[in-house]
């Protein structure tokens, strides 16, 4: 990858209303280690590092930013100023959260606040009962999704894996995973965040924990065209929705061209049935700028 790119997923922050029952789901049905919780504020982790998701207590539901890695600080510097020339709002120097050395965070399009970092401690959970490898990738439904693809491709070093119609879908990577960011063409929230797991059996066992405390799958296990990954989902307190996946595609070529999907084959969205998926897609929660 190129200096300024980004080369991993890193994070996500979000508000919650319900705080508890947000930590409670992470924790009891996901699987999420807890790696500190300051009553307002909460870090969680799959891997062996500080932090992986961030719930932050709050009157209202929303995306308060995404983390996103870069491999040094000369990285970081080369794509400061590369956002700088773009003209996108800084909103700070310094990292926004704990256990991160260097980092900026700043406004890119539809609201979206992004902090890129170059690296975060590690924290050492040990093992665990149950519960997902590592955080994935997020699903965001841009009212433009074209913008947002160009935006990612051409500031943070994003490539097209698959695209979907014209000016409908694009998943985007930054590593071998297949994506890294989807876009779907929306209302501007976004709509899932996911978590990678070893088996298809962890699905049902996800499923089974969620009925224990009298919840349910909202879709899946199913399998997906674009990106061949198996998944299964449900929506949490602030209104987004949790993948648990497996079975991702790998891409090892940089320069492998898209695979582009027509807007009428519906595979790229669901192999094993003919779901359409409306009323999934009308979960998710907006971005909501900082003070």
């Amino acid at each position: 990858m190129a200096l300024g790119a980004v080369t991993g997923m890193g994070y996500l922050a979000m508000r919650t209303r319900d705080y508890d029952e947000s930590l409670q789901l992470a924790t009891e049905v996901l699987g999420l280690r807890m790696t500190h919780d300051g009553g307002d504020r909460a870090y969680l982790s799959a891997a062996d590092q500080h932090h992986e998701l961030v719930y932050i207590k709050a009157d209202a539901d929303g995306i308060d930013h995404i983390g996103l890695l870069v491999e040094s600080p000369e990285s970081l510097a080369v794509a400061r100023a590369r956002i700088e020339a773009g003209g996108f709002r800084i909103i700070t120097r310094t990292p926004f959260e704990a256990a991160i050395g260097e980092g900026f965070a700043f406004v890119g399009p539809e609201d979206y606040v992004f902090h890129l970092y170059t690296g975060m401690s590690a924290f050492r959970h040990g093992p665990a009962a149950f519960g997902p490898d590592r955080y994935g990738h997020i699903n965001i439904h841009p009212q433009d999704p074209t913008r947002m693809k160009d935006f990612l491709v051409e500031f943070l070093g994003f490539r097209v894996s698959d695209v979907i119609g014209q000016d409908f879908a694009y998943f985007l990577r930054c590593n071998a995973d297949h994506h890294g960011i989807a876009l779907i063409k929306g209302k501007g929230s976004l709509h899932h965040h996911a978590w990678q797991t070893q088996s298809i059996a962890d699905l049902g066992r996800l499923g089974d924990r969620l009925f224990a405390l009298g919840k349910r799958l909202i879709w899946g296990p199913v399998r997906h065209g674009a990106g061949h990954n198996i998944a299964a989902y449900y929506v949490e307190p602030n209104g987004t929705v949790v993948e648990l996946y497996t079975d991702l595609e790998q891409i090892h070529d940089e320069l492998r061209p898209p695979i582009e999907w027509s807007a009428d084959d519906r595979t790229w969205f669901n192999r094993w049935g003919v779901y359409n998926g409306d009323d999934f897609r009308a979960h998710g929660a907006f971005p909501v700028l900082p003070a």
